[in-house]
């Protein structure tokens, strides 16, 4: 064994109640009520940050939420990685669905159960353990790091641009390393090598001043809920294809290189469709699921709500109707574009008797990485090495809008290079991470530095 790989094992167990102190702390950004929590989430991953050896370390005060900045400088030839994360969690409702409380962290059949587990305290703690180790070695780290950790990105990082912009010559890196992502199985790692972008909008559709007698204005009034029911109908074609005029003009079909890639996952349909319960699986005609998942943009309705909801009947012609709409895009496509489309596409839908309004939440930019590159060939090389198996190259159907945000003001490539496992409930009851593979993460960001600086 190495001087590391000693100094892993005799510091495993220490690791790990380490990382129940940091999920006891309920640092949930989305409720005021939690604000010193959030705040003192900060202050403990600094202590641990100047404790694992970094030089420098800072909490940042933000107009919203602080930012722990670390450093460590090796060498000023030496390249920089600077690696962000979260330290904010998601509320813990409903809290009665929880097997144990959410934040009293609980190890049942080798899975660290806890808010903020697996997103993502869990995979900084990771980065924190493997920096520590690092540091304390003989070696030392031969890499420079900053480490940028928010406590907003459960709402929406809205003071991370403007900190980037701020501090962007001090934060000047060669590569972002990002740990919020997962793996497809306990045994194979994965970099993600892409993510889908987003266009939130919603659409409301207003008719009579007031909920109405069905029976007494029925068949007389236009019912905002018909109407939206055929908007909605008119957004998708028969086949799964949106409808929306321009949709798809910026969409590319697969290169061969990128079929091959999803050909080497190890996708099994029967499993997924019995994971959801449901018999058959549905989208873009002439696409398979993953295609579907990581390839292909789509539209959803997120949200319905008009009329009486309650229990039993109330024979009722509601006076409004809206819907919530997702559109998740793939690379080459501009969210304001799409919302522009959707929004002309909407109106032109409008039946007359009822005014139609589309608002747009929010959007997020669609990104694709360039696979090659120092940092990616000493991950992927790492991951390997402590896995036993080469990562593979795979997408997120989701999207994390902070990650183009980096390219473009820091002007340097990002990896993700994520920890998670498939069902480990983000944002759900239940939250977990598999301790096996936590140290495993660990023992590879450690050599992925060594191999960095060589």
């Amino acid at each position: 064994m190495t001087e590391i790989d000693v100094y892993l094992s005799e510091n495993r167990e220490r690791f790990e109640e380490e990382l129940k102190e940091l999920l006891r702390i309920p640092s949930v950004s989305t409720e005021s009520r939690f604000a010193g929590d959030v705040r003192r989430c900060a202050e403990w991953l600094a202590g641990h940050l100047s404790n694992a050896g970094l030089e420098t370390v800072e909490v940042i005060q933000t107009d919203g939420y602080p930012v722990v900045y670390a450093e460590h400088r090796a060498h000023v030839e030496s390249p920089t990685v600077l690696i962000y994360g979260h330290y904010d969690v998601q509320p813990a409702d409903p809290e009665d669905l929880w097997t144990t409380p959410a934040f009293e962290p609980d190890v049942r059949d080798g899975r660290m159960h806890a808010r903020g587990s697996e997103d993502d305290k869990g995979q900084v703690h990771m980065h924190v353990k493997a920096l520590e180790a690092k540091l304390r070695s003989a070696a030392g780290l031969p890499v420079n790091v900053k480490l940028v950790i928010e406590g907003e990105e459960e709402i929406g990082s809205e003071h991370l641009e403007k900190f980037l912009q701020n501090h962007r010559k001090r934060l000047s890196c060669d590569a972002v390393m990002i740990s919020d992502t997962t793996m497809l199985e306990p045994d194979l790692p994965a970099i993600t090598a892409g993510l889908r972008g987003l266009a939130y909008m919603e659409i409301t559709v207003r008719g009579p001043n007031r909920d109405l007698h069905s029976g007494s204005y029925g068949g007389a009034v236009r019912n905002p809920a018909n109407a939206l029911a055929s908007i909605i109908a008119g957004l998708e074609d028969q086949y799964g294809r949106v409808a929306v005029p321009g949709f798809y003009d910026r969409v590319n079909e697969m290169t061969g290189e990128e079929r091959a890639s999803l050909r080497a996952i190890p996708f099994d349909e029967s499993a997924f469709r019995r994971d959801l319960g449901v018999e058959t699986v549905a989208g873009e005609a002439g696409y398979d699921t993953l295609e579907r998942l990581w390839y292909r943009p789509t539209l959803d309705v997120n949200g319905l709500i008009s009329g009486f909801t309650g229990e039993g009947a109330k024979t009722v012609l509601p006076g409004e109707a809206r819907a919530k709409v997702s559109m998740r895009l793939v690379p080459e496509q501009d969210p304001e574009e799409i919302q522009a489309a959707f929004t002309k596409h909407v109106l032109s839908l409008a039946p007359e008797g009822v005014e139609v309004q589309v608002e747009h939440h929010h959007g997020a930019t669609p990104w694709r990485a360039d696979p090659h590159g120092a940092v990616f060939e000493a991950a992927s090389a790492a991951l390997e090495e402590t896995f036993g198996r080469k990562p593979l190259l795979i997408r997120e159907g989701g999207s994390i809008p902070i990650v183009p945000l980096f390219e473009s003001i820091l002007q340097a490539p990002v990896i993700l290079v994520g920890f998670g496992l498939p069902g480990a409930n983000p944002h759900g009851p239940d939250e977990w991470l598999d301790l096996d593979v936590y140290h495993k993460g660990i023992s590879a960001l450690v050599e992925m530095w060594g191999k960095l600086g060589s």
